[in-house]
């Protein structure tokens, strides 16, 4: 990732070319890069038990990976990146979802569900 940060938090940071998901990997919390060219689309949905409100880290589908965030429970928000040419998806949330979901709407990538 270059200088070219748009947002970062505990979370995730996410640059002009690719979003990098914190504590993505399980045991060792390595951190996962996907570039925007990657992207087919990013959903936003709302926080449930269907979603992904009370998943703290990993799946609950075997499709929807979801990095660590102890405190998913919390957030207004839920982010479903779907890959292309890929059947795993990742979900993740951020501090400020606001601000993501305005960069995903900017870059064109962005479906409201």
């Amino acid at each position: 990732m270059k200088n070219d940060i748009l947002y970062q938090d505990k979370l995730v940071i996410i640059s002009n070319h690719s979003i990098l998901f914190r504590n993505y990997y399980y045991p060792s919390q390595k951190p996962k890069e996907i570039a925007f060219s990657d992207v087919e689309n990013i959903k936003v949905k709302q926080p449930s038990l269907w979603t992904g409100k009370w998943r703290i880290h990993g799946t609950g589908d075997f499709r929807t990976w979801f990095p660590l965030d102890s405190a998913r429970y919390k957030r207004d928000r839920i982010f479903i990146v779907t890959l292309r040419q890929k059947w795993i998806r990742i979900g993740f949330t951020a501090e400020d979802s606001e601000s993501v979901q305005n960069i995903f709407r900017e870059k064109g990538i962005l479906k409201i569900e």
